[in-house]
């Protein structure tokens, strides 16, 4: 009698990172979506302030402190305490839409042939999901094997690099993102993340100029307004393009200052 055996290969494992300050009034959406999708979720949270840890402590995830170093330096420590090769890296304000679930399980299921996986973002802007300009399709690489890739790019606008060659898939399904709930809100972050930026570039060496001051702003607008079709999201797409505009003026302006400071000490 001849047994014929038929081995498969075991399913592969998933784990899910997530940065988190002061976000219990977000986090819990996130990590309920995550339900039945992966295998680990490693939080790593900033020394909230808040109830985070209480929220993330009651849904048995892994959660770490560590005091905040920088977008890009955080996330790759979060990837750096994951348990599984494969991992899925959200943010406390993103949560999995079904349909980018059951995308994801299915990869799952087929051991995620491709070494990362790119998804549309949704974005919730002040009361209103946009469906236009620079926010969607908003496209994101979130879902990497981490023997391929890590996080890099430019703080605060930090993206998933993989290496030369890396096979990529874009999932079916939309990533969910709340922004910002006031325009009030989006303009402290502008000032904020603009701060951000200008060091960012200061540090790398990178010098401001006037021509950059006066033409960037002027093409995001016109990029985000125009060009994506911002203005079909109405006051919603206007303010999205107004403030990237803004937030390239103030990022080039502050550069300057930085620059004109240094040589001021240096005198």
């Amino acid at each position: 009698m001849a047994f014929i055996f038929e081995f498969r290969k075991a399913m592969a494992k998933l784990s899910a990172t997530i940065i988190t300050f002061n976000e219990e009034k977000k986090i819990g959406r996130c990590l309920q979506s995550l339900k039945g999708v992966v295998d680990e979720i490693v939080v790593v949270d900033s020394l909230s302030t808040d109830k985070t840890k209480e929220i993330c402590i009651s849904y048995q995830v892994l959660f770490i402190e560590n005091p905040f170093p920088g977008y890009i330096e955080q996330k790759n420590f979060a990837l750096s305490k994951a348990t599984h090769t494969h991992v899925l890296s959200l943010d406390a304000d993103e949560y999995l839409s079904e349909e980018l679930a059951n995308s994801i399980l299915k990869e799952k299921e087929r051991n995620f042939p491709s070494d990362g996986y790119t998804m549309n973002r949704y974005n919730f802007y002040c009361g209103k999901w946009v469906r236009h300009g620079t926010y969607y399709p908003d496209r994101k690489l979130r879902l990497l094997n981490t023997q391929k890739g890590k996080w890099g790019g430019q703080n605060p606008h930090d993206k998933i690099i993989m290496q030369e060659g890396a096979r990529l898939q874009q999932l079916k399904g939309d990533l969910c993102h709340y922004t910002y709930q006031s325009i009030e809100e989006h303009n402290k972050q502008t000032d904020r993340f603009s701060t951000i930026a200008a060091k960012a570039l200061f540090d790398k060496g990178k010098t401001g100029s006037y021509i950059k001051l006066l033409l960037n702003p002027a093409w995001a607008f016109l990029k985000g307004y125009i060009i994506k079709l911002g203005f079909l999201d109405g006051f919603a797409g206007y303010m999205i393009a107004r403030f990237t505009a803004i937030q390239s003026f103030l990022k080039y302006a502050k550069l300057i200052r930085l620059h004109n400071e240094s040589k001021q000490s240096h005198k």
